[in-house]
């Protein structure tokens, strides 16, 4: 049970701190805006976060967790970047 709210914790954390970030840092990048952009940042977070599944609470799903989370903020917060039409 613990270690399911450890992934619950891992997949909310990774996805709002990456759609603050997303929205507040990267609004002037370009690559934020490309199609692959969430499946590039939601991979290069589970690769980060594998060494922590060693822990014994910290399992390998709950990495994924993160790096799903993750690619959801990118997805969120650059939808929030898009002028609506007209302006």
């Amino acid at each position: 049970m613990l270690g399911l709210l450890i992934g619950v914790a891992a997949l909310g954390g990774g996805f709002l701190a990456t759609r603050d970030f997303v929205r507040r840092r990267l609004r002037f990048v370009d690559a934020v805006r490309k199609p692959a952009a969430p499946l590039l940042a939601g991979l290069a977070a589970t690769v980060v976060a594998l060494p922590v599944a060693a822990l014994p609470l910290v399992t390998v799903w709950t990495a994924a967790a993160f790096g799903v989370g993750v690619a959801g903020g990118v997805a969120s917060g650059r939808r929030a970047l898009e002028l609506p039409p007209g302006s």
